[in-house]
C-alpha cells in the first residue's frame, strides 16, 4: 500500500494513518482496519515495522494525536497513530551545557 494514496473505503472498516519520522525522513501510511483494532494491531498491519525494523515496541512510545497512549489503546476512525524516537540527546542537559557555553563566551569577551 501506497503512503501517499488513501485506500479505497471498504464497509465495515475505518481509516486510520500510522506516522514514523526520522530526521531525514517521514512516513506516513493511511490503511483501513477493523473497528476496536488497537495501537499495536494498527502498527503491524502497517507494514511500518517492515520499512523501519529499528521500531522496537517494546520500548517505543507511541500516540495518537500527539498524546501518549498504550499499544492496547483501541482506535477511531481517523485517527493518527505516531511512533516516537527516542531522544538522543536530555534537553535538561542540553540546555545546561548552551547555558555553560554563554556564560564562557561572556567571560571570554569581558576579559579582552
Amino acid at each position: 500500500m501506497d503512503a501517499d494514496h488513501r485506500p479505497p473505503r471498504t464497509p465495515g472498516l475505518i481509516s486510520v494513518q500510522v506516522v514514523y519520522a526520522l530526521a531525514d525522513e517521514q512516513t506516513l501510511i493511511t490503511l483501513e482496519v477493523a473497528p476496536g483494532s488497537d495501537v499495536e494491531a494498527v502498527i503491524r498491519q502497517s507494514g511500518v515495522l517492515d520499512r523501519h525494523p529499528d521500531i522496537d515496541l517494546t520500548t517505543a512510545s507511541v500516540g495518537i494525536f500527539a498524546l501518549l497512549v498504550g499499544l492496547d489503546q483501541p482506535v477511531s476512525a481517523g485517527d493518527r497513530v505516531e511512533i516516537y524516537r527516542p531522544l538522543q540527546v536530555d534537553p535538561k542537559a542540553q540546555r545546561r551545557e548552551r547555558a555553560q557555553r554563554q556564560r564562557a563566551a561572556a567571560s571570554n569577551e569581558g576579559a579582552a
